[in-house]
């Protein structure tokens, strides 16, 4: 958007594309207002604008524009309370250290959008939770949309692949909340489309892609590469005898703590009893870093035109992680791993890991497994960046 058409919305009282906030002190209603503009219920197709620094006149409040606010600003993209993630922009506006900041937010590819597990509206100049029935006028908006891989419906799977007594045991309660499933008694087949897992083609429920890797009974018979191998080898080569190998497979919420398991039971920790009064142990590699990398793998992983699973070789020597799919989007070979630098080949994927608890902070993975191969004393993080695959290597400390 340009200059003038921000100066246009702002000063239009009557806008529903529109939202004023005097400071960023209230971050509750600023997510709220995100959310309700990515939703988009009253398909304008265009962006709308939460201005922060002016008052409901549209006249100026007055506050400071630091690079600390702008960039407050931009964390609640990320942040996670919002999913899936909008796409919006902060710009600040006027000259000197005073003025006020926009926040551009584009209509939603894929809504509903839940900022905590709500769906914020706005119509006219109202700010509000979304009725079952707006809920369902925003499902069926994202039929005509080009929509990412994880979100296509899989043609050989139907109501009965997904495990439904899973989803509304965890998926359903992590994701939307407490209050809105009392008040609101929609169906799982409502709640389903909702929450993308599968959408009405016709007469038929159709699984997504993110249906099945999130509730399918077996996502692996529709999504050829949604496994992980683990191989545990006695050396520092694949020719090297195999100690203890295993094929992980199943819905998220059941595959990723089995697969941590087994990786957690060949941690092996060193014991000084000499250095100090007490016992100091240490790890051969952090457990934190292992999780992060593992998690990050499966997450950012193609899994569209692959059989390729996620492959974990444990060597006597160092971990290697391998992930199907090179770097995506704004994330090239030459800027991989660089702190702020992200992107999200399986969006809604993220959304689900943050609703299980298997994400806490959207970007950071690679930066906290750093950390902590440092303070372990293990040599840096290694990764090696191809078109087809991302490998990352952990090295064991001396």
């Amino acid at each position: 958007m340009t200059d003038t058409e921000l100066s246009a919305l702002l000063g239009d009282l009557e806008s529903d594309r529109c939202e004023r906030k005097e400071s960023a002190s209230d971050g509750d209603k600023i997510r709220q207002a995100i959310c309700a503009f990515a939703n988009d219920l009253p398909n304008n197709n265009a962006p709308g604008v939460v201005f922060v620094g002016v008052r409901d006149d549209a006249t100026l409040a007055g506050l400071a524009m630091t690079d600390q606010l702008l960039l407050t600003l931009s964390n609640m993209k990320s942040d996670g309370n919002i999913v899936p993630f909008p796409s919006l922009a902060v710009r600040k506006l006027g000259a000197g250290p005073n003025g006020l900041a926009a926040i551009i937010v584009q209509p939603s590819d894929a809504p509903p959008v839940r900022y905590k597990g709500r769906v914020w509206i706005r119509v006219g100049p109202r700010r509000d939770f979304a009725t079952p029935e707006e809920e369902r006028r925003l499902a069926e908006k994202r039929r005509s949309r080009d929509l990412p891989f994880d979100l296509h419906t899989v043609a050989s799977a139907d109501r009965s692949d997904l495990d439904l007594d899973l989803f509304s045991r965890t998926y359903l309660r992590a994701s939307v909340a407490p209050e809105v499933l009392e008040e609101n008694q929609r169906s799982v087949d409502q709640h389903l489309a909702s929450l993308r897992l599968a959408r009405t083609e016709g007469a038929r429920l159709a699984p997504t892609v993110f249906g099945l890797l999130v509730a399918g009974r077996e996502p692996d018979a529709f999504i050829p590469g949604a496994w992980v191998q683990f191989l545990r080898i006695d050396g520092t080569g694949l020719a090297d005898p195999v100690r203890d190998s295993a094929r992980f497979s199943g819905p998220l919420s059941e595959m990723l703590p089995q697969l941590e398991n087994k990786l957690q039971a060949h941690l092996e920790t060193a014991r000084d009893f000499t250095s100090g009064p007490a016992e100091i142990a240490t790890p051969d590699y952090p457990w934190v870093a292992i999780q992060q990398l593992v998690r990050n793998a499966i997450l950012h992983r193609n899994y569209d035109g692959t059989s390729a699973p996620v492959r974990i070789s444990w060597f006597n020597d160092r971990i290697e992680i391998l992930s199907p799919g090179g770097p995506y989007g704004q994330v090239t070979a030459g800027n991989f791993g660089q702190p702020g630098v992200t992107d999200y080949r399986n969006p809604h994927l993220a959304e689900a890991m943050r609703n299980l608890g298997f994400v806490q902070r959207f970007g950071a993975g690679i930066a906290i497994a750093r950390r902590e191969l440092e303070t372990n004393g293990n040599p840096a993080l290694e990764f090696t960046v191809e078109t087809s695959n991302i490998l990352a290597t952990l090295r064991k400390g001396a």
